[in-house]
């Protein structure tokens, strides 16, 4: 069952409070009787010793007449109210002299015949009926009177032990008070955990099974501070994330079918019609060129998918090395004469120095200006000034990329930099690009720890600017 662990945790509790009463009942309540009744023996035992001291002795030593035990008999009385207790004067050979509960009589004493100082062994008292003598138990205690190294009778001192027992129940009230107290200020504390703990970690596993089948949307709704309120807020964001995640794998895998099928699809048709005779065999270069040209597109494609992968996966491992950002660019810009020099473009180079040294991978800020030289190139007029510049400010070094295109609009600004976004502009002037460069661009950045910024504006044009660290004159190479 769902809540079977904690089901059993309640019954467990529950059955442990009954089985503290239980003992309590038995096994406590029996042993809290044995320690009261040793208690009382031992005080009714010093009792009996002083009166058989100071009270009885004489009688025996002296003449053994009625007004002696009527003497007795009056202590005893007095004595039996303080202690509440029955005090008997026995005789050795078990009659009863003296009985604080009766009247005193000359009349023949009653014998106990089967009394026997030795039944109580080792110890000084009995507890029982005290040979059928009393209709309840009694606790029985003895002491011995001696005379002339002769034991001539003895002291008894009996209390019903139900005296006892009554001490005994009103200690075992208050323990059960005291036990019943701390139950329930256990269930409190039981309560207090159900509700700060049990039921937050029941609603995280459940948002753990939502988030497990997919259902990134679910919320987990905790708003405590502590670190179960941690995790949740945790749990939260990663359940944002992977949403994110799964929104953009689907949108990737979109959008990637339609940037392989384009081109696929492209080249499939030409080559059937080449194959069919419906292209004659003297427009068949045109076609390839064509055909040619798709599969450039979908190199280019992969490469860049391949690339974005390796920032992804983390396998990608920057060669940081000191190199001049101006020979760079310089060997960037050269690559591009061709296509300058057909549509008049001018790359103009504003350097503040004639060497500006960085520290950096190469070969990566390489492709970043290759892209962002190719997207100015793109979208630049005919007859227009592209500007490439280096600017140190602050042990950075400033590198610009400005052209005279037709700006970026406003509301695509923020979307430059995602995988396969292009702009509807992009899409009519150049159907080659891939959506790529800008994203490749801006991880290559990120993992040097540096930052690029966009500016455009519709009509003006668009300028890209991003940092590298300078390397002091000192490790100029």
């Amino acid at each position: 069952m769902k809540h079977s662990l904690y089901l059993k945790f309640i019954l467990t509790y529950v059955v442990f409070g009954f089985l503290s009463f239980f003992v309590i009942a038995t096994f406590s309540s029996q042993m809290t009787l044995n320690h009261l009744t040793a208690q009382r023996a031992e005080n009714l035992y010093k009792e009996a010793n002083y009166i058989s001291t100071n009270f009885v002795r004489s009688y025996y030593s002296q003449s053994q007449d009625a007004d002696s035990l009527r003497s007795i008999h009056s202590q005893f009385q007095a004595l039996d109210i303080y202690l509440g207790a029955s005090i008997w004067l026995l005789n050795s050979d078990g009659t009863i002299l003296v009985d604080s509960d009766v009247s005193f009589t000359e009349n023949p004493s009653p014998v106990i015949s089967a009394f026997d100082p030795t039944d109580m062994g080792n110890r000084y008292y009995i507890v029982g009926n005290f040979y059928d003598t009393f209709d309840e138990e009694v606790l029985s205690v003895a002491a011995p009177i001696t005379y002339n190294f002769r034991t001539r009778g003895y002291v008894l001192i009996h209390t019903p032990l139900s005296s006892i027992e009554g001490e005994r129940d009103q200690l075992l009230n208050i323990t059960y008070l005291t036990v019943l107290l701390v139950f329930l200020l256990s269930l409190l504390v039981l309560a207090v955990f159900t509700f700060t703990v049990y039921r937050p970690l029941m609603k995280i596993t459940e948002a753990a099974r939502q988030y497990a089948q997919g259902n990134f949307k679910y919320a987990l709704e905790i708003y405590e501070e502590d670190e179960i309120g941690q995790l949740a807020d945790t749990l939260n964001y990663m359940s944002h994330e992977l949403g994110e995640m799964d929104e953009y794998q689907k949108k990737f895998v979109a959008n990637i079918s339609h940037d392989f099928r384009s081109p696929l699809t492209s080249i499939k048709g030409y080559v059937e019609a080449m194959l069919d005779g419906t292209i004659p065999p003297e427009m068949q270069e045109k076609y390839l060129n064509i055909v040619l040209m798709e599969t450039e597109r979908l190199n280019k494609l992969t490469t860049g998918l391949l690339a974005l992968n390796s920032f992804d996966t983390k396998r990608n491992r920057l060669d940081i090395t000191s190199f001049d950002i101006n020979g760079v660019i310089k060997n960037t810009v050269s690559s591009f004469e061709g296509q300058c020099r057909d549509r008049r473009i001018t790359i103009e180079l504003l350097f503040d120095a004639k060497q500006q040294y960085v520290s950096a991978d190469m070969g990566k800020i390489q492709q970043v200006m290759y892209n962002l030289l190719d997207n100015a190139i793109k979208f630049s007029p005919n007859d227009s000034v592209i500007t490439i510049e280096t600017t140190l400010r602050h042990e950075k070094v400033f590198i610009s990329v400005k052209d005279e295109g037709i700006g970026i609009p406003k509301d695509s600004m923020k979307k430059i930099w995602e995988r396969f976004y292009k702009t509807d502009a992009s899409r009519g002037r150049d159907k080659r690009g891939t959506g790529l460069g800008l994203s490749i661009v801006k991880e290559i950045v990120a993992s040097h720890g540096e930052h690029i910024n966009a500016i455009s504006t519709e009509g003006v044009g668009t300028e890209f600017i991003f940092t590298l660290p300078r390397v002091p004159e000192s490790e100029d190479i």
